[in-house]
């Protein structure tokens, strides 16, 4: 009777605070996570499972048709049917989670059973900007469709084809247009350069991608990736400085830089610590706001790539992590404490430290810890504690401290696609301090979907599952994506 009532009084408010705050921009009307093609990788034929394959008339289509099918495939329909697309798809995820939580699964390896929802899954909020929202973008560098190896763009096509060719993508609409020259700008300049691009380590070749940053302020930083091979730094500084003259001085000086980086790595992927981002020109960040709350953007850190939809998600998880704070401005103090795994730069915990007595955040990178703390001072945030560490490391001797956290005890969890370590679980499971937990998934259907029921089952001694169950009772998908099939997905568990 307690959970019903819950149940039902958290679903009036998450109603009524989300249409009241959004109904200006929404439609009537989820996804998540950095697209492939941004990442430079040719897009997953897994994606949508098989359902979903690529048709094979694809092949046949211009590069350029490809290359909107890899990166927005949605772009065609209408908004409110990629909308609707999308809350049917998170419904469908959902109601394996229901299956399951009413029997249907007879072990752990067999295959799901969609049952009837169990609890109530809000209309998808839509993005307040649908075209060119993304503020951060990454460009490949390879081989062209007409076989200029210096060409700036994405990928398409697959390494068993071998037909992988790096397409401009001029012509995306989730692309903003300052993107779009940076990127322009850049293969111009890596075709005046004397130096080959990298294709691959082994071959030899320097100039790789290019990732642009921007705010809603139009502030744009540009962050250069290049392989030294065996130049020395002499060589290299002629380089840079030739990139800097280019963009500042030259016909790059177009993008009006207000950062210019450089990364020199022998690797894919470095850290800043692995490899330090060397500043040639302008600020060291740029800044952005959230919620009215701002947070500066380092090279290397994470930020949500839709910043108008980053404030519906960060409002949803608010409003669901504090759902009694409906007086006044919304703003009035409930007090508790909100433990925030996987907490990134600090913004969930920030957005909502108005409305509680302390937030403690864990995050894994330091440079994102630091980032988080530089962002709590910025915004005069004095509840906030973030700690460095691995989550499933740190989070089990923190539980006996917060077993007597006066107000109460709020989790929320916002993992990557891996999602949570089973000991995270555990830990959050065996807390009976904890009634309120809200999971934010960017792959609900993956391994989230693990944890789910990991948070749900009754009681496993064997598993050292031993703390009450967790109960399923609101979902809200949120769409940060417009034109792709990637979805947020916003879940309260209580008990």
């Amino acid at each position: 009777m307690a959970l019903a009532t819950t149940c039902s009084r958290s679903v009036l408010f998450v109603k009524r605070k989300i249409w009241d705050s959004f109904r200006k921009t929404c439609l009537l009307f989820s996804t998540n996570d950095t697209i492939l093609a941004d990442q430079g990788k040719p897009p997953s034929k897994k994606r949508w499972g098989k359902s979903h394959k690529k048709p094979a008339w694809t092949d046949h289509l211009p590069w350029e048709e490809r290359l909107v099918d890899a990166v927005t495939p949605l772009c065609r329909l209408s908004y409110d049917e990629q909308l609707e697309l999308k809350q049917n798809h998170q419904e469908r995820i959902l109601s394996q989670l229901s299956g399951h939580l009413a029997g249907g699964y007879q072990s752990q390896s067999s295959s799901p059973v969609k049952g009837k929802l169990s609890f109530p899954v809000l209309p998808i909020l839509p993005s307040p900007v649908r075209d060119g929202y993304r503020n951060k973008s990454t460009f490949s560098v390879n081989k062209g469709v007409d076989g200029n190896p210096k060409t700036v763009g994405f990928y398409v096509g697959t390494g068993k084809g071998r037909n992988i060719v790096c397409v401009n993508g001029d012509h995306l609409l989730n692309m903003p247009e300052k993107h779009k020259l940076v990127a322009r700008c850049y293969q111009d300049f890596i075709r005046r350069s004397s130096l080959e691009p990298c294709l691959l380590f082994h071959t030899g070749g320097h100039w790789r991608e290019v990732t642009v940053r921007t705010n809603t302020e139009g502030r744009t930083m540009a962050i250069v990736y290049f392989h030294p091979q065996t130049l020395t730094p002499d060589e290299v500084a002629i380089h840079k400085a030739d990139l800097v003259d280019y963009f500042i001085r030259g016909p790059g000086s177009v993008c009006q830089l207000d950062s210019l980086f450089f990364q020199e790595s022998s690797m894919t992927r470095c850290s800043h610590e692995e490899s330090p981002y060397q500043l040639l020109h302008g600020q060291p960040h740029i800044y952005e706001e959230v919620l009215g709350f701002k947070f500066r953007i380092s090279a290397d850190s994470f930020f949500q790539v839709n910043q108008a939809a980053a404030e519906v998600l960060y409002g949803t998880v608010r409003d669901l992590c504090v759902p009694n704070a409906e007086k006044g401005d919304g703003q009035a103090r409930v007090g508790g404490t909100l433990l925030d795994v996987c907490c990134g730069t600090g913004a969930i915990g920030i957005t909502i430290s108005p409305r509680v007595d302390r937030i403690i955040g864990i995050e894994l990178i330091e440079q994102a810890v630091e980032d988080a703390r530089h962002n709590a001072a910025l915004n005069n945030v004095l509840n906030c504690e973030f700690i460095p560490g691995k989550a499933e490391v740190v989070l089990p001797g923190l539980m006996s401290q917060l077993s007597s956290a006066a107000g109460g005890l709020t989790a929320v969890v916002n993992p990557a696609r891996a999602g949570l370590h089973y000991r995270v679980v555990r830990a959050l499971r065996n807390q009976p301090s904890i009634r309120r937990l809200v999971y934010v998934s960017c792959k609900p259907d993956g391994e989230a979907m693990r944890n789910f029921r990991q948070l749900c089952c009754e009681p496993d001694l064997p598993k050292k599952l031993s703390g009450e169950a967790f109960s399923p009772t609101l979902a809200v998908p949120v769409d940060m994506f417009p034109h792709t099939p990637h979805c947020e997905l916003v879940l309260l568990f209580e008990r």
